[in-house]
């Protein structure tokens, strides 16, 4: 897990700040109305984990699925005429075109969003739904982007960047008012990051009104810009960031929110892929909140460091746009990773009732099979032996263990 440790300098109500806190409490005001005050929840679960409160930031059930509204319907709000009239353009990999599709329409403005090739079935869907014409184009979200720059070089579009405006970072700093109302006594926000506008907008506000919170972000391994960005004092490339989190995997930090996150944000934390499985897995679990795995990010750094979290602590759950397909696919990582799934192979001699006397053992050992197939071909075998692949549902990691001793004690050779 990479960190990086340091306290905050300046304070966001100075004037070197390109966002400050009257900006954000402008935006709350512009936003009374057109966003819901999303529910703060407490998570036993990982509250016990913890060894202090946490409580869970629900922007999962914001109006379009996800904070990007907030952003998105500021920065166009405070578009003059004849830029209204020009409509705008973005890009997104799903749930900032969803907020820019539903804000523009509720202004009465055209909306044109650029989408990576390949991006879920659902978000295309429900962007188109709000009202946005949506476009493919390339492989990944910079390549939209560059798209929807030169959409807008060619119609005069505005160009509603997803993270890099401080109308943006104002909008989504609304969320830090919210936490703040709702949980007056927090000591720690964790927020997932990707170019950085909502863990910008959340430090403007929460160190704007309680400069003793310590702001926490965490970003995907594979995907983690901000790391040597800040070792280096500038935004940093990466050259192909790889993470199942498609909302915070950015290559690049937004100039605008960097500054902020450089010198606001206490703290920047990475997690891995099985890390993001497991927390998607205990959300939906334990919480029983449908999160995509960037909204996940805040759980499984609460997960993979439990201890070392100042509470009471406010989890930001980003998010909950996440296509059926990665969801299953995700779901059974989470809890193979978790020890809930276990797949080996057994020898056998190839006769009559051997298989069924292998189930014996498995049944009363507690094991769920989910899926069996035979080798009977492989040179490795003898002439009377067979290889039984078997994939079980189990308990847990002690489970695994247990079944694993049950089948040697019967005398069968296994291997994972």
């Amino acid at each position: 897990m990479a960190r990086r440790v340091g306290g905050p300098g300046g304070t966001p109500a100075s004037g070197t700040f390109p966002v400050t806190l009257g900006d954000v409490l402008a935006a709350q005001r512009m936003l009374a109305g057109v966003c819901r005050t999303t529910p703060l929840v407490v998570s036993r679960h990982l509250s016990a984990a913890a060894g202090t409160p946490v409580r869970l930031k629900c922007e999962n059930l914001q109006r379009t699925g996800s904070f990007k509204v907030r952003g998105a319907y500021v920065r166009i709000a405070r578009l003059a005429p004849d830029e209204r009239a020009a409509g705008v353009v973005a890009a997104s990999a799903g749930n900032h075109a969803q907020g820019v599709a539903l804000a523009a329409s509720l202004l009465g403005v055209r909306s044109t969003v650029f989408m990576p090739e390949g991006a879920p079935l659902p978000k295309l869907a429900a962007a188109r739904a709000y009202g946005a014409e949506v476009r493919l184009h390339g492989r990944s979200l910079d390549d939209a982007l560059d798209a929807a720059r030169a959409y807008a070089q060619e119609t005069g579009a505005v160009l509603v960047h997803p993270y890099d405006h401080p109308d943006v970072i104002a909008g989504q700093g609304t969320v830090g008012l919210e936490i703040l109302e709702q949980c007056p006594e927090a000591g720690t926000v964790v927020v997932g990051m990707g170019g950085g506008g909502l863990a910008a907008g959340i430090a403007v506000a929460v160190k704007g009104l309680r400069p003793d919170v310590r702001i926490v972000g965490v970003q995907a391994a594979g995907a983690a810009a901000y790391p040597p960005s800040l070792a280096a004092g500038r935004p940093v490339t990466l050259r192909a960031p790889v993470t199942m989190a498609d909302g915070i995997r950015v290559g690049r930090p937004g100039d605008v929110p960097f500054r902020i996150v450089a010198r606001l944000v206490d703290e920047v934390r990475t997690v891995s892929e099985d890390e993001l499985a497991a927390a998607l897995l205990l959300c939906l679990e334990r919480a029983k909140m449908v999160v995509e795995p960037a909204g996940a990010s805040p759980v499984a750094a609460l997960l993979s460091a439990p201890g070392s979290f100042a509470g009471p602590v406010v989890a930001v759950l980003s998010g909950g746009n996440v296509d059926p397909l990665l969801l299953q696919a995700v779901l059974r990582h989470g809890m193979a990773v978790a020890g809930r799934y276990l797949s080996l192979r057994v020898r056998l001699t190839d006769r009559p009732g051997a298989l069924a006397a292998l189930l014996e053992v498995l049944s009363a050992a507690g094991a769920n099979v989910l899926d069996i197939s035979h080798v009977r071909t492989d040179p490795r075998l003898g002439l009377a032996e067979a290889e039984v692949e078997l994939h079980l549902e189990t308990q847990g990691r002690e489970h695994c263990a247990e079944l694993d001793a049950a089948l040697r004690d019967a005398g069968y050779p296994v291997l994972h």
